[in-house]
């Protein structure tokens, strides 16, 4: 007897078993690589297909390693080597709380700290997730210059031209010993093709890596442009809200291209929301290597500094437009576009205020045609508006104009639009010819499991 309950007990065990392995392949299988010791993000249902194909850009290799910086068993480091020559531009968050990192790029990127360094010097960048280096006191320094010296020292460049960024948990030390005993296997596995390793590397509560490129034809050659970013959460404009690197082979100089940059970050990364917060820790830096066979962009008038702008602009709206879809818990992508604002300034407030709001992105999140909450939060907005030369619009459809509901207003129809994944909430202020269109997602419960969760 007791015989048969043994076997009767391992048979118990291997149907239980098979019931698991059964359940396990019916379960979906669009997730991210698991952290160690942590439940995977589902990828975002308003992500890409796959990665796309970046071209290489001369003059610019990257590596990446998992140096354990917070998690276990996951790729968290990224280093990328800038031939000599090369220049570096730079927009970074404005908060008042920025982390190490951030002022030590903001202080190398003056025009007096560049005056010191050899024209013809190498630059690296070298990037963690994980621990976002963030209140730190002197420590945060302490680590930044650790980091960056290490780097200088195994590629052969100025510290000054050491370009370092963190992401992840705010207060706590970087353990940057970890980063600095990667250096040396960083450095030797450099490869030019190696830029989605480098995206993915520096992701946190991303659920998948963000990548986007352009071509443009110069005098006697191409000119390429190749992106990567990483952003979900705390994601607000005040430049910059996330992560982002942008590689060129254009001959430009860095007073050029810092122009360009600045010139593009308002109607891009700063037109973005997911959650209304500003982080403390990253920023957006552009190097151009000059190795394209193309002439210089000299002259900022010229159809080629043309070009070249709007091709840098396109790549900087697509990454922006990624990390919104990439939003922590999002399930639908909305431009909000606001015309007839007595100015920019205005339209963008109006815009943002609509964005942010807690009511309008809950009940996107529900599919509910709330006009009502549109109308609240232009309100409360600071931009001068007037009831009855008010339009609100989703999609093609006139919700409300003249002070009151359209008189062919239909719920049905509203409410069938707001199923789709892509909105477009438009309002007319009727005031004067102020334009602004800003990108945020909806707000669902998944936003709070994640945050709840991100420390533990």
């Amino acid at each position: 007897m007791a015989g048969l309950k043994k076997l009767k007990l391992k048979l118990a065990k291997q149907k239980a078993k098979v019931k698991t392995l059964k359940a396990a392949l019916k379960a979906p299988q669009a997730v991210v690589a698991p952290v160690a010791g942590k439940k995977a993000n589902p990828v975002s249902p308003l992500a890409p297909s796959r990665f796309p194909d970046l071209p290489v850009i001369q003059g610019v290799e990257f590596a990446s390693a998992a140096a354990g910086v917070r998690y276990a068993g996951r790729t968290d480091v990224m280093l990328a080597r800038l031939a000599p020559g090369s220049v570096v531009a730079g927009a970074f968050t404005r908060s008042s709380t920025r982390a190490a990192c951030v002022l030590d790029c903001q202080a190398k990127l003056t025009g007096r700290a560049m005056a010191k360094l050899p024209a013809n010097a190498g630059a690296a960048i070298i990037v963690n997730s994980g621990n976002a280096n963030a209140f730190t006191g002197g420590n945060g320094q302490t680590a930044v210059d650790a980091v960056t010296g290490a780097v200088a020292e195994a590629l052969g460049v100025p510290a000054g031209r050491v370009y370092s960024s963190s992401t992840g948990v705010i207060g706590e030390p970087l353990p940057f010993e970890r980063i600095t005993a990667k250096i040396e296997e960083l450095a030797l596995s450099l490869d030019q093709n190696g830029i989605e390793k480098a995206a993915r590397a520096i992701m946190t509560t991303d659920t998948f890596p963000k990548g986007a490129s352009a071509e443009v034809e110069g005098e006697g050659g191409v000119i390429k442009i190749a992106g990567i970013a990483k952003g979900s959460g705390m994601i607000a404009p005040d430049m910059a809200t996330m992560l982002v690197y942008i590689f060129t082979d254009a001959k430009i100089s860095q007073a050029n291209l810092q122009k360009m940059l600045s010139r593009q970050v308002d109607d891009t990364f700063n037109a973005i929301t997911v959650d209304s917060d500003t982080s403390t820790s990253d920023a957006l830096i552009v190097a151009a290597t000059g190795r394209s066979t193309a002439g210089a962009i000299d002259n900022l008038r010229a159809k080629v500094a043309k070009d070249f702008e709007k091709a840098l602009r396109g790549v900087m709206m697509d990454l922006a437009h990624q990390v919104v879809r990439d939003g922590e818990g999002a399930t639908k992508f909305v431009e909000v576009r606001v015309t007839g604002a007595v100015d920019e300034a205005d339209a963008h407030r109006a815009a943002m205020a609509i964005a942010n709001s807690p009511l309008v992105k809950t009940a996107i999140a529900g599919e509910d045609a709330n006009w009502g909450r549109v109308v609240a939060a232009i309100g409360k907005s600071g931009a001068r508006a007037e009831r009855d030369l008010l339009t609100i619009s989703f999609g093609d459809m006139v919700l409300a104009e003249k002070g009151w509901r359209a008189p062919d207003y239909d719920e049905a129809a509203a409410s069938a639009y707001m199923k789709q994944q892509e909105l477009v909430i438009g309002v007319d202020l009727g005031l004067g010819s102020g334009v602004k269109s800003v990108w945020t997602c909806d707000l669902t419960h998944r936003y709070i499991d994640i945050n709840a969760d991100y420390r533990s």
